[in-house]
């Protein structure tokens, strides 16, 4: 029995950022974030206990100061925090700000916005709720139930596979010929590294273990991803939820993890995962995929 880890896998350079930077402000200051600063629990958890305050909505917010996440908001947003007097930190990952530049682009240059991405993710909201009009897809049916459009300006979330963003801009160039359409990759270099990395991990495992918060939607499609290579995948936040028998009958096992995921959960979990190889077969080889 082996145990391979993903060679792209855990924490990008945005979210170790966001973390950063909250702790920093932590050592200082009081302030609120508005929303997830990131999509993982323990991370949460671990500001909560250093006096970060977080707030889903306006009325929510304890103090002076808030934070916008990692995920970004909308320009809307930081202009009504700031009319009713609080001082607003950024937080937001540099490659999000990229996505809100190209579709404001877009906008002044007459193309129609279109966002490849989950509708109810706060980066997709974020991004949209400063357009008078845009288009949100993640499937087939949604372009086939768009409005012809003569310019479409198209960018994806950052945390989706850029395969499948890709097959969709393509239905979108086949289902209207006559109009025009620019697309511009906005998927993150770090989500594209484990996208790639989970596709050789399943390709050679019996089993394939993702570790993320449920929230998080680059971890949702290292889960989906791996599903398509590999028959059997568990999508666990932590240690506590790896379970002896997702092992059993496995001659080989995968490791990866999503974005927001600490490097110190995912060692938790690969030291667990060693027990209990160790209890099914004693000689067990831990690899790098």
């Amino acid at each position: 029995m082996r145990i391979f880890k993903a060679n792209h896998l855990g924490m990008c350079f945005g979210v170790r950022n966001a973390i950063t930077f909250a702790n920093k402000v932590a050592t200082t200051s009081q302030f609120s974030v508005l929303g997830e600063l990131v999509h993982n629990n323990i991370v949460l958890d671990e500001l909560r206990n250093k006096g970060v305050h977080f707030a889903n909505l306006f009325q929510e917010i304890k103090y002076d100061t808030v934070m916008i996440t990692a995920h970004g908001c909308s320009q809307k947003t930081i202009a009504s925090l700031q009319s009713r007097g609080y001082q607003v930190l950024q937080a937001t990952c540099p490659l999000v700000k990229y996505v809100h530049k190209t579709v404001r682009q877009f906008v002044e240059n007459g193309f129609h916005p279109i966002i490849i991405g989950r509708r109810d993710h706060s980066e997709v909201r974020g991004v949209v709720e400063d357009l008078d009009e845009y288009d949100v897809v993640l499937s087939a049916e949604d372009i086939f139930n768009l409005k012809e459009r003569k310019r479409y300006g198209v960018v994806s979330q950052t945390t989706q596979p850029i395969n499948y963003v890709l097959e969709l801009v393509d239905l979108l160039k086949n289902r209207f010929p006559d109009s025009e359409v620019c697309f511009v990759d906005t998927v993150c270099a770090p989500t594209k590294q484990r996208q790639d990395s989970a596709i050789e991990l399943a390709n050679q495992c019996d089993v394939v273990v993702v570790i993320g918060g449920r929230k998080s939607n680059n971890t949702k499609e290292l889960v989906n991803t791996c599903a398509r290579y590999c028959k059997r995948v568990y999508h666990i936040e932590n240690a506590d939820e790896l379970m002896i028998e997702y092992l059993m009958g496995a001659e080989t096992i995968g490791i990866t993890a999503g974005t927001s995921t600490p490097d110190e959960t995912i060692d938790l979990v690969e030291k667990k995962m060693r027990l209990f190889v160790e209890k099914l077969i004693p000689e067990t080889v831990i690899a790098a995929a």
